[in-house]
C-alpha cells in the first residue's frame, strides 16, 4: 500500500548552510578540508510554507528545534562537501516529508470467534495444569 505524498514546495532558497571540518578518519587530507555540512531551515520565517504546515511542523519537530526555531541537519557521512550537501537536503525533506504526512487513523477491530475460543480454551489447559500441581494426598 502506497503513502500519500505530501506537496512541498521548493525551499531551497530559504536554506542556509555552514561547513566545518568532519571528524573521524580521513589520512593527510582531513585537516584541511571542511566537509561536514551543517544545513539550517527556520521553519516561522519560511515565505514558501503555509501558516497550516508551519504549525504541524512546529509541533511534530519541536523537539528538534533550536531555541531561534531553526531545524538543523548535518552530514559528515561522505568526504566530499558537496554530496554531504546533497544529502542534507535530502534528509531535511524526507523529515519535512514525514512531519507533513497525515496520520492514518485506527479503526477499531474486535477478535475473531476462532481466536477467543483458541485463548478460552489455552487458558482452561494452563488452569488444569496449575491444578495438577498440587499436593498430593496420601
Amino acid at each position: 500500500m502506497d503513502k500519500p505524498s505530501v506537496h512541498i514546495p521548493d525551499l531551497s532558497s530559504e536554506f542556509s548552510f555552514r561547513t566545518s571540518r568532519s571528524s573521524g578518519p580521513g589520512g593527510q587530507h582531513v585537516n584541511k578540508v571542511d566537509s561536514r555540512v551543517e544545513l539550517r531551515f527556520n521553519i516561522s520565517a519560511s515565505q514558501q510554507l503555509s501558516d497550516r504546515q508551519k504549525e504541524i511542523l512546529q509541533q511534530k519537530l519541536a523537539n528538534k528545534l533550536t531555541s531561534d526555531g531553526d531545524l538543523i541537519v548535518v552530514s559528515q557521512k561522505e568526504r566530499s562537501q558537496i554530496r554531504n550537501k546533497d544529502i542534507t537536503i535530502e534528509k531535511l525533506y524526507a523529515l519535512l516529508e514525514k512531519a507533513l504526512r497525515p496520520v492514518k487513523k485506527r479503526r477499531p477491530t474486535r477478535p475473531t470467534r476462532s481466536s477467543v475460543e483458541k485463548r478460552i480454551t489455552s487458558k482452561k489447559q494452563m488452569g488444569e495444569k496449575k491444578k495438577r500441581r498440587g499436593k498430593i494426598d496420601l
